[in-house]
């Protein structure tokens, strides 16, 4: 890939700029997902929350950090060239995964049907419930399609006047709450899975945020926004963006300690909730009453409307590049449309079917992201990235089947297969097996690197 080696802005940017920037990943990181599986993760840890916390930083924060660095580091322009080492094939299949993930299948869509059914629907007559998904996801994807036609005005329209906006109503949400605590939360009930393995637990609810996913895909949207700033060789680019990063993800990560905790509050006075979202209601309820759900419906929709912008225009950018034939701007109506018909669903057919494709494709991308960022460590060699996926897409696939809903993973060759993992595999009734598997692939892949290395050296 070219490289300008000169900046067109050789000064230094102003803690202004990297704001901006900050900002911009900001709200194309904190959407949706992020706003209920925190709460819904205090509410399941209880008095454990602090431990669940600390894996769920990790897979949310750190994870979704060092992947907007591979692209960075790596000089990639999207998810395809994360994967290229593996071939143009596998490169193609990753990126359509992913996006279709981050796309029409699910986040996309869980965008719109977590801010109607947080925000509107509580105040609407059962009857009206699917006519009015129905209009306010259409008004929500229109909005968002207005936003992300033009790619240069997603800085402008993101960081600069919707993500103030959003922190400030959730301030006034967390003042409240620390003013008036619901509850001690280390006196809280535990459930069962928390009180055995709430770290590992934790880690896995980090998933659901699909953040690791975003940071492939909002990647090169952010390295754009950057050189708009005038820091267009690789290197500078990359020191920007990774103070950016931390700057952004310091801050979502933060939000996250708050929020997991104020779900761990609410037990004295609600039963866990099936979603975070019904808890989040509550709790804006408990605290500002009849107030609480207009604040509410704005607070969510704003999160969520930033973090569809973004999805979409990276989805458009993406697919521009690899098919070039259709547009950006029809590859955006394309996604826009698909994200609509999906989000009608309704959000608990989304999460439901969401769940085993993340537990496929996030190993996967963990091990990618690592790889691209340690890649001058062995010489980019594709052998060791192929060993390591290899052995690291088996136990995803056993994953996969086991998290799929009962009408898949309650089959006769489903609970097979499950029964076989769990014999065979180590760490596997807590959904961490491939991580074995990926470090004997990495011992592999290195050895025969340097093994054909030393080979050539003589």
């Amino acid at each position: 890939m070219e490289e300008i080696e000169q900046d067109v802005n050789t000064k230094p940017l102003t803690w202004k700029q990297y704001l901006v920037v900050a900002s911009l990943l900001f709200g194309l990181f904190f959407g949706a997902g992020n706003l209920i599986f925190p709460i819904h993760l205090g509410q399941m840890s209880g008095a454990n929350w602090g431990i669940a916390t600390i894996g769920f930083l990790i897979t949310a924060v750190l994870l979704p950090l060092c992947a907007v660095l591979a692209i960075s580091a790596s000089h990639a322009k999207g998810v395809f060239d994360i994967g290229r080492p593996l071939g143009p094939k596998f490169a193609l299949v990753f990126m359509v995964l992913i996006h279709l993930t981050l796309g029409p299948l699910f986040a996309t869509p869980r965008t719109a049907s977590i801010s109607f059914s947080v925000g509107l629907q509580p105040v609407l007559p059962q009857k009206l419930a699917k006519p009015g998904l129905l209009i306010f996801s259409a008004i929500f994807f229109i909005l968002a399609f207005i936003i992300s036609y033009e790619q240069s005005t997603i800085l402008d329209s993101i960081g600069r006047i919707l993500n103030p906006i959003f922190l400030i109503l959730l301030f006034v949400i967390f003042l409240m709450a620390f003013c008036s605590p619901m509850g001690a939360a280390k006196h809280q009930p535990v459930t069962a899975a928390y009180q055995s393995a709430p770290f590992f637990n934790g880690f896995l609810e980090g998933y659901n945020t699909m953040d690791a996913l975003a940071g492939l895909a909002f990647g090169y949207t952010i390295v754009s926004a950057v050189r708009q700033l005038g820091k267009t060789s690789a290197k500078s680019n990359a020191k920007v963006t990774a103070r950016a990063g931390v700057l952004a993800t310091g801050a979502i990560g933060i939000i996250y300690i708050i929020l997991i905790w104020l779900g761990s509050t609410t037990l004295n006075h609600y039963k866990i909730s099936p979603d975070g979202g019904t808890v989040f209601n509550q709790i804006v309820t408990y605290y500002l009453g009849n107030i609480g759900h207009a604040l509410l419906a704005t607070l969510v929709t704003l999160t969520c409307l930033t973090t569809a912008v973004g999805l979409i225009a990276a989805f458009a950018q993406d697919f521009h590049r690899s098919f070039s034939k259709v547009s950006y701007h029809a590859w955006l109506g394309i996604m826009t449309f698909a994200s609509f018909l999906t989000a009608n669903c309704g959000l608990d057919t989304i999460i439901s079917w969401s769940t085993p494709m993340l537990m496929f494709i996030y190993p996967i991308a963990m091990v990618l992201i690592i790889l691209s960022i340690t890649a001058s460590w062995f010489d980019h060699d594709p052998i060791v990235y192929f060993w390591v996926v290899v052995f690291t897409v088996i136990p995803a696939i056993f994953d996969m089947i086991a998290s799929f809903p009962p009408v898949i993973s309650q089959m006769h060759w489903a609970l097979q297969v499950r029964a076989f993992q769990l014999k065979i595999l180590p760490f596997a009734a807590i959904g961490m097996d491939w991580i074995i598997p990926a470090l004997i692939g990495l011992i592999i892949g290195l050895a025969c690197h340097f093994y054909r290395k030393a080979k050539l050296a003589k």
